[in-house]
């Protein structure tokens, strides 16, 4: 191809579909609104349209009138218009033949958009293979870190205006309050009292459920893991390092069926068990939950697997330290600590990534079980430095007759919050149901922490 061609070729992009958009929403502001949910300021190519496209987003957020004449104030305000600024706008609501059309022009530019993020995202992918840098492994993972931030709307790592943000957050508020601000800002866990701790699960949020072997911690996952999987209707992802699907599937069962467990792992059933199996096997296939059992997964493994899952809600790893086997590495003292710590962050991550909330399970060291008061506190996390930072809430489960045979809290299980980042700690009690591994909500069981 002559240089010449190669140095006038642009960009993907239309002139007319960016103008026809522009030109909609000054003839007819109602279809502002359905512009701006499909949009962003930098799917227009030229750099007129995106500063006038800007305009009218800063002037939506703060539901001024939109027309011709109160764009181009607005703009002059702000210092972006010159002598041509007037009669362009005019021109923008002459060439547009409808605005009824709007949502058409809209696919158009936004169609260009993504070709040119393609585009850019082949160019640096193409240069990083001729630099060399890095294993192969390690390019095919940006590379789809780079397609799958295109698939989800970002390209690229370009910083966002606040006038973008403070519309997605004015949205949040009003649905909220509309709910008369009984609505969890995140997917329910199934227990009101622990949704009142925590807020529910929440969006690029990593939560860490801790405990000591045998206090239920797999269990209370797959009760959470079911519960958001029926009431959000959203695709839930569980990996599980240590159990296999089938033992996984075959504790669901007996949790939503209310079927003691030990009669479903020696097969010694009722004909009222069968009934219930089916009701419970029902209400299971209805929803969306996929199941990993590969003990050697990564978390890079974990975050391109969740990537190509649509309407992904959830995430649920069991367990964290299992993972610091992964990809046949092993450690030891320090670098072990090194080790989890890498992990922990890069699970954080994950989930800023996803934008979903991931609960990772964890083991907790024999430091609690020297001391008098065995409920588990941040120390006693293994390896509990980065874990302890990087996770935004920290659970740990607490049964007291597991130690004591006389206890007074026959099968009830503590919740304890230890930290919080959307709020205050404490705790909460369940009950705890050994022949179903099942939890449920104790009414009137709550305390507020200290």
């Amino acid at each position: 191809m002559p240089v010449d061609e190669l140095l006038m070729r642009a960009m993907p992009h239309s002139p007319e579909a960016e103008q026809a958009v522009l030109g909609s929403m000054l003839i007819d502001a109602d279809c502002v609104k359905d512009v701006m949910d499909k949009l962003q300021p930098e799917d227009f190519y030229l750099k007129q349209n995106r500063e006038i496209f800007e305009t009218i987003y800063a002037m939506f957020i703060y539901s001024k009138p939109i027309d011709g004449v109160t764009v181009a104030g607005e703009m002059e305000k702000a210092g972006l218009s010159n002598e041509n600024t007037r009669s362009y706008l005019l021109q923008l609501m002459e060439v547009t033949p409808t605005a009824a059309n709007v949502l058409e022009y809209v696919r158009i530019v936004r169609d260009k958009s993504l070709m040119r993020s393609l585009a850019s995202a082949a160019g640096e992918i193409t240069n990083m293979v001729q630099e060399g840098t890095g294993s192969a492994g390690e390019m095919l993972e940006l590379a789809e870190q780079k397609i799958y931030a295109i698939r989800r709307g970002r390209g690229g790592q370009g910083m966002i205006t606040i006038g973008v943000v403070l519309q997605e957050v004015m949205d949040h508020l009003a649905q909220m309050t509309a709910a008369g601000g009984k609505t969890l800002p995140g997917l329910s866990t199934g227990f009101s009292a622990v949704d009142g701790k925590i807020n529910g699960l929440n969006k690029s949020d990593l939560l860490l459920l801790a405990a000591r072997p045998g206090m239920g911690k797999t269990s209370m996952a797959l009760n959470i893991a079911l519960n958001a999987a029926k009431e959000s209707g959203k695709t839930v992802a569980i990996f599980s390092l240590e159990m296999s699907k089938e033992q996984l599937v075959t504790r669901l069962i007996a949790s939503e069926g209310l079927i003691e467990n030990t009669r479903l792992t020696t097969g010694n059933l009722r004909e009222s068990d069968w009934v219930k199996i089916a009701e419970a096997a029902s209400t299971l296939s209805r929803t969306d939950i996929r199941i990993d059992d590969n003990p050697l997964l990564t978390v890079a493994d974990m975050n391109a697997k969740c990537r190509r899952l649509d309407n992904l809600g959830l995430v649920v790893i069991d367990y964290l330290q299992l993972m610091t086997s992964a990809g046949g590495k092993s450690y030891s003292g320090e670098n072990r600590q090194q080790a989890v710590s890498d992990i922990s962050r890069m699970l954080k991550i994950m989930a800023k990534d996803l934008q979903v909330p991931v609960l990772c399970l964890s083991q907790l060291s024999r430091a609690n079980e020297k001391r008098e008061d065995k409920r588990p506190m941040l120390s006693d996390l293994r390896e509990s430095g980065a874990i302890e930072q990087d996770a935004d809430i920290v659970m740990f489960l607490y049964r007291d007759d597991y130690y004591n045979e006389d206890s007074e809290k026959r099968n009830i299980a503590e919740c304890i919050v230890a930290k919080n980042r959307h709020g205050e700690t404490g705790k909460v009690e369940l009950r705890w149901m050994p022949d179903y591994t099942a939890f449920g909500t104790l009414e009137n069981r709550y305390e507020d922490g200290e």
